[in-house]
C-alpha cells in the first residue's frame, strides 16, 4: 500500500471564513468549556469530599462528569486553537487520538446511562433490596465494565477506521475527527470491514437503549402506584435529571446520523456536532443540581467552607460557583 493511501493529515471544516466570526467562536467555545470544567469539576469535588454522597447514584454522577470532561476536552480545545491560529489542520496521529479518545468516552457515557437507569429502577422499584442489590462492590464492577468496554470498543473502532486506505483526499466535514467523516474519504470497497462493525455496535448500543427504556417503563408504573403526592414528586425528582440527560444524548445522536440526505448542509452538520459532542458535557452537570436539593446543599457547604469562609478575596469566585445552583 502506497504512503498516498494514509495522508500525513486532515483538513478539519472551519467554522467561518472571515476573522472575526472566527474569534467569536472562539469566544464561544471558551465560555462553554469554562462552563463544562467549572459544573463537572464542582460535582466531582463535591462528591469527593462530602461523605453524605458516597452513595451509589452519585458514584455514577461523579463518572459521568468524568466522561463529559474527557468527551469536551478531546474535540473543544483543538477547535478554538485553529480558531485563533486561523488553520484547519490536525495531524494523521492526533487525528487518530481524537477518534479513539471522543469513542472511548461517549461511548462510556452512554454505558453509564444504562447503568445509571438500572440504578434508579432499582431504588424505586425495589427500595427493600436497593442496599443489598447496588452495594460497593457491584458499583465498582458496573463502572469498571463501563471504561474498559469503552476503551475496547473505541480501540477496536479506531483500528478499523485508520486501516482503511484512503482514495478521496483529506478533508473532513467536520469541526474535529469523527469516524463517519473518514471513511467517507476512504476507498469504495475498504470501508466493508468497518461497516460490518459499525452493524454490531448498532445493535448493542440498541441493546442498552431498550434496557433504558424498560428500567422508566418500570419506574414510571411503580411511581404513579405511589399514593402520596410528596412520594411521587420526590421519586419524580430523582429520575427526571437522568431521564433528561439521556433524552438529550441520543435525540441529538441519532438526528445528527439519520437525519434524512435531502436535510444534509455543512452548516447544519457543524450545529447538530455541536449539539450531540458539545452542549452535554457542559449542561449535564446543570441539570443534575436543578432538581438535586441535596447536590445543591453539598455544593453550597463547599462553597463556604473553602472558598467563602477562608478569605474575602475569594468572593468572585464565590458568585461565579454560585451560578449553577
Amino acid at each position: 500500500m502506497s504512503n498516498s493511501t494514509f495522508p500525513a493529515e486532515f483538513l478539519l471544516l472551519p467554522f467561518a471564513d472571515t476573522r472575526e466570526l472566527q474569534l467569536l467562536h472562539f469566544g464561544l467555545f471558551l465560555g462553554i468549556y469554562l462552563a463544562a470544567l467549572l459544573g463537572n469539576g464542582l460535582i466531582l469535588t463535591t462528591v469527593a469530599c462530602d461523605h453524605r454522597l458516597h452513595t451509589p447514584m452519585y458514584f455514577f454522577l461523579l463518572n459521568l462528569a468524568l466522561l463529559d470532561l474527557g468527551s469536551i476536552s478531546t474535540t473543544v480545545p483543538k477547535a478554538m486553537a485553529n480558531s485563533v491560529w486561523d488553520t484547519t489542520t490536525i495531524t494523521y496521529a492526533g487525528c487518530a487520538i481524537q477518534v479513539f479518545m471522543f469513542v472511548a468516552f461517549v461511548t462510556g457515557e452512554f454505558f453509564l446511562l444504562t447503568f445509571m437507569a438500572y440504578d434508579r429502577y432499582v431504588a424505586i422499584c425495589k427500595p427493600l433490596h436497593y442496599g443489598t442489590i447496588m452495594d460497593s462492590r457491584t458499583c465498582v464492577n458496573m463502572t469498571a465494565a463501563t471504561w474498559g468496554s469503552a476503551f475496547l470498543y473505541s480501540l477496536l473502532h479506531t483500528a478499523n477506521t485508520f486501516s482503511l486506505p484512503l482514495c478521496q483526499g483529506n478533508a473532513l466535514d467536520q469541526f474535529f475527527c469523527e469516524i463517519p467523516q473518514i471513511l467517507k474519504l476512504s476507498c469504495s470497497d475498504a470501508y466493508i470491514k468497518e461497516a460490518k462493525l459499525i452493524v454490531v455496535s448498532a445493535c448493542l448500543l440498541f441493546v442498552c437503549f431498550i434496557s433504558i427504556v424498560l428500567s422508566y417503563v418500570q419506574i414510571f408504573r411503580a411511581v404513579l402506584s405511589i399514593p402520596s403526592q410528596q412520594g411521587r414528586h420526590k421519586a419524580f425528582s430523582t429520575c427526571l435529571p437522568h431521564l433528561v440527560v439521556v433524552s438529550l444524548f441520543i435525540s441529538t445522536a441519532i438526528f445528527s446520523y439519520l437525519k434524512p440526505l435531502s436535510m444534509y448542509s455543512s452548516s447544519l452538520n457543524l450545529s447538530l456536532a455541536v449539539l450531540y459532542s458539545v452542549v452535554p458535557s457542559a449542561v449535564n452537570p446543570f441539570i443534575y443540581s436543578m432538581r438535586n436539593q441535596e447536590l445543591k446543599d453539598a455544593v453550597w457547604k463547599l462553597m463556604t467552607e473553602y472558598f467563602f469562609a477562608k478569605t474575602s478575596n475569594r468572593l468572585p469566585v464565590f458568585f461565579c460557583i454560585s451560578l449553577i445552583i
